[in-house]
């Protein structure tokens, strides 16, 4: 049951990025471009999304002990920003920037076979396998040392 749920979520997800347009590559650019053919749009569709879920996460996490599908609900603790989480940021940043692609749009629009896409994804997947094969190079520090 898990899974089908996952499949649906998935599903949904999808067409909600394909109605509103982020899987297409050329709105979000001209999302990008403020000071050109800019198209504020995507702005309305994210505010959107955040309307929908904050009050839905509220009433879920009030409402209930455990998710439906799981034993705990998985909600990060950390509030730090470290080096490391920054890096990746930008370089996510700038590549969404650059393509006009974030991952989930981006294997949404895969079945379109644009050109764009068919270069984005193999290259996106390819640093997704550097990112996690790659050693952790961040200065580690000794318990008491800073």
């Amino acid at each position: 049951m898990k899974q089908i749920f996952a499949l649906l979520s998935g599903l949904i997800f999808g067409i909600g990025l394909i109605v509103s347009g982020m899987a297409d590559p050329a709105k979000v650019l001209n999302f990008l471009d403020v000071f050109g053919t800019w198209d504020p749009s995507l702005a309305f569709v994210m505010g959107g999304a955040i309307a929908v879920t904050a009050p839905g996460f509220a009433w879920l996490f009030r409402s209930r002990q455990t998710p439906y599908f799981d034993n705990t609900f998985r909600v990060p603790t950390r509030n730090d920003l470290e080096p490391k989480l920054l890096t990746g940021a930008a370089i996510f940043g700038i590549g969404w920037g650059l393509g006009g692609f974030c991952p989930g749009p981006a294997l949404t629009a895969l079945p379109l076979a644009a050109s764009g896409t068919l270069i984005f994804v193999p290259f996106m997947l390819g640093g997704m396998w550097i990112a996690r094969h790659t050693p952790d190079l961040t200065p580690k520090t000794k318990e008491g040392t800073a």
